[in-house]
């Protein structure tokens, strides 16, 4: 049995030799993550209603018409969720996408060049780190006025540092490795130098670190949509659906329940996906 297991493992598709080093709730995980995606992407053009027009009485409770019951005006929940998660997801990984790419490059720039320059960009990356991120990002929301856009533009300001410090700290490791010096040594500099030796390290941390941070950038997302700060009713937020229906909680459970559920599946999903990621690049 154990011959077999063996020939069985050393004969897999290189293409998934990575799954045997992730587990079975880190595998839910990372498929969770790719239907959340086409969820996202897809589902709006599939539900069974319009989420902004009146489709049956109000207050329905979960069914077989109506899969999540109806809103307050007879509006199908189930169709008003789905295009809540792309509302969720969707900005939630673009944040994440600008913000490390921001990061990554200031971070991997003063790891490289150092002197002065580190020092003048990692007091900047200090000064961001100390104030309180999700507070002064709804001041900014406030100050901008509520939208998507708006939100993940305050998000993304304060978002960047953290990569931008974990660049710089991976770079600044790699560099004293023997392959850098020798290359450093033959002439290799500038952008060659950080393209080819310095910026491939880095990436499995900071690859790890971003998918970590979904599921923080879900739940601060939702929070600002919480408090009202998100895209104006009668735009299906996740955490505005919640916040709206909070008070009928006692009564209309599947209302304020359901999004809320829905936005707690979604961090757990991508915490679990940021594991596997992270046990499948610790092998590799």
């Amino acid at each position: 049995m154990a011959l077999a297991t063996e020939l069985s493992a050393s004969t897999a598709p290189p293409a998934f030799a990575w799954l045997r080093r992730v587990g079975w709730l880190e595998r839910i995980g990372l498929a969770g993550v790719f239907v959340i995606t086409l969820v996202a992407i897809f589902g709006p053009f599939f539900v069974p209603y319009d989420p902004m027009l009146r489709v049956a009485a109000a207050y329905l409770p979960p069914g077989a018409a109506h899969w999540f019951g109806t809103d307050e005006i007879g509006r199908d929940l189930f169709s008003r969720v789905v295009l809540g998660v792309r509302y969720t997801w969707l900005p939630g990984l673009a944040v994440i996408g600008i913000a490390l790419l921001i990061g990554t490059v200031i971070g991997v720039f003063a790891g490289m060049v150092g002197g002065w320059v580190d020092a003048l960009l990692q007091r900047v990356v200090e000064l961001f780190l100390v104030l309180p991120s999700t507070l002064i990002a709804l001041a900014v929301v406030a100050a901008l006025g509520p939208g998507l856009i708006n939100t993940m533009i305050a998000i993304t300001i304060f978002w960047w540092p953290w990569y931008a410090r974990m660049a710089r700290d991976e770079v600044r490791r790699i560099r004293a490795r023997p392959h850098v010096e020798a290359a450093r040594i033959a002439g290799v500099k500038g952008s060659r130098l950080m393209l080819r030796y310095l910026l491939p390290g880095a990436v499995p941390a900071l690859a790890v670190a971003a998918t970590l941070d979904v599921a923080n950038i879900i739940l601060t997302l939702s929070v600002i949509s919480f408090l009202g700060l998100g895209l104006p009713a009668p735009a299906p937020e996740l955490g505005a659906m919640t916040s709206r229906s909070v008070d009928s909680l006692t009564v209309y459970w599947w209302l304020p329940i359901i999004p809320a559920l829905v936005i707690f599946v979604m961090s757990i999903l991508a915490n679990l996906a940021g594991d596997g990621i992270r046990s499948a690049l610790r092998g590799a």
